[in-house]
């Protein structure tokens, strides 16, 4: 019993694998662009003009990563003590002999669509980066033929 319940919590414990390696992901994405607001707000200090408002337009860009990161990272928090419930509770069931036979797929299924929520706040971080990035078209130079 305890074995075939060691099996059962195998996928969510490479659940919590996964979700730890996109927190991991996530976080260095969160120190870049910490990084790079210091950045621009010692900059700010000393720019005017044009220059002044393409630093405010990124600065602006930069708080909304920041701010999608971190709620991301708060999503897969939650996705993981979800899991970990999971875990838990497939292991209370054979232990302490308690019908939770709706409980854990419950849990897991709260787990999976908090997964896929912050997959969607990671693909609208990227997509926000891609944004800042943005290359203009003056320094393409699309008349030269190279």
């Amino acid at each position: 019993m305890i074995a075939q319940t060691i099996q059962l919590a195998l996928a969510p414990v490479f659940m919590l694998v996964a979700i730890g390696n996109i927190m991991n992901l996530l976080s260095t994405r969160l120190g870049r662009v910490v990084d790079r607001s210091r950045t621009l707000q010692e900059r700010h200090k000393s720019t005017d003009g044009s220059e002044h408002d393409a630093i405010v337009r990124e600065i602006r860009f930069v708080a909304r990563r920041i701010s999608i990161i971190s709620k991301a990272i708060r999503v897969l928090v939650v996705s993981g003590l979800f899991v970990g419930l999971v875990v838990a509770l497939l292991f209370l069931e054979v232990f302490a002999r308690v019908n939770l036979f709706y409980t854990a797929p419950i849990c897991f299924l709260i787990a999976v669509f908090l997964l896929m929520w912050a997959l969607l706040l990671f693909l609208r971080e990227t997509r926000e980066a891609t944004l800042a990035l943005e290359i203009p078209d003056s320094y393409m130079e699309w008349d030269r033929k190279l």
